[in-house]
C-alpha cells in the first residue's frame, strides 16, 4: 500500500490524541479508516458505501447498537 495522507474526525481530543477516527482516501475510490490506538488495522471501502454508512450514522440508524 502506498502512503495515505490520515485525517482525524473532527470530533477529536486534540493534537497527539489516541483516541480518533482517521481517514484517508487511497488509490481510485477507495477509502479507508482506522483508529488512532490501533494504526495497523485499517477498514477498506469505496467512497459510495462509506457516504451510505455516515448517512445512516446520522440518521441514527445504528443507535440501537450502543
Amino acid at each position: 500500500m502506498f502512503h495515505l495522507s490520515w485525517q482525524k474526525s473532527s470530533y477529536s481530543e486534540g493534537e497527539g490524541s489516541n483516541n480518533c477516527l482517521e481517514l484517508a482516501s487511497g488509490a481510485g475510490d477507495l477509502r479507508h479508516l482506522r483508529e488512532s490506538d490501533d494504526p495497523d488495522v485499517i477498514v477498506t471501502t469505496d467512497a459510495a458505501k462509506l457516504r451510505a454508512f455516515i448517512l445512516g450514522v446520522k440518521a441514527g440508524e445504528f443507535d440501537h447498537l450502543i
